[in-house]
């Protein structure tokens, strides 16, 4: 498999698992929030590099403790938010993090897959898995428990014949549409 781009790199073999695992309950532990057009998100880092982002629940009080990554990582997701569907803004220049999420070899290589896919672009289910030689099944277990989501751009992968499949985050396959809606991988009247 080609490397993914510089600029949709995850940098997880850097990564100390367990620092990721330590800033998930409080350690080394770092939070900002986001608006969104798609709702609050939270972005939690680790020394290490980004571990998650989440969506706010309604009322939900997040305790702010920025640090430079993170406001960098900020600016980036509103820079990805800016302009209309398939502009630059709109996720062509990517995302530039040290990503650091918690998980299985197999489950940041396949991270590491959905993040090469180009914003306005998608990619089945059943594509990706054959590029990571498993079942589509497995791809859709990689992208539910995809803890980055929007920057590991899970969104982007979609069923057979283009069916949106699912989507975990924010108010789910709403959340997915307008995603893709964003970057120009779907016209507004198709799905």
């Amino acid at each position: 498999m080609d490397d993914p781009p510089a600029a949709y790199v995850c940098h997880t073999e850097a990564a100390n698992p367990k620092a990721s695992e330590a800033a998930m309950t409080g350690e080394a532990r770092y939070q900002i929030t986001v608006d969104s057009p798609v709702g609050p998100l939270v972005l939690t880092a680790s020394e290490a590099g980004i571990v998650a982002l989440t969506w706010a629940e309604e009322g939900q009080r997040i305790e702010q403790r920025p640090n430079a990554l993170l406001e960098t990582a900020a600016a980036q997701l509103r820079r990805y938010f800016e302009g209309g569907p398939g502009s630059e803004a709109a996720g062509a220049a990517g995302f530039d993090l040290p990503l650091a999420p918690a998980g299985t070899d197999f489950q940041k290589r396949g991270w590491r897959a959905m993040a090469a896919i180009p914003a306005g672009e998608i990619e089945s289910y059943g594509a990706l898995a054959k590029r990571l030689n498993t079942a589509p099944r497995a791809v859709g277990g990689l992208c539910a428990s995809n803890p980055i989501p929007i920057i590991v751009p899970c969104h982007r992968v979609v069923g057979a014949g283009g069916t949106l499949g699912g989507f975990s985050g924010g108010v789910g396959l709403d959340t997915k549409r307008w995603l893709l809606r964003h970057e120009g991988a779907l016209e507004p009247q198709l799905i």
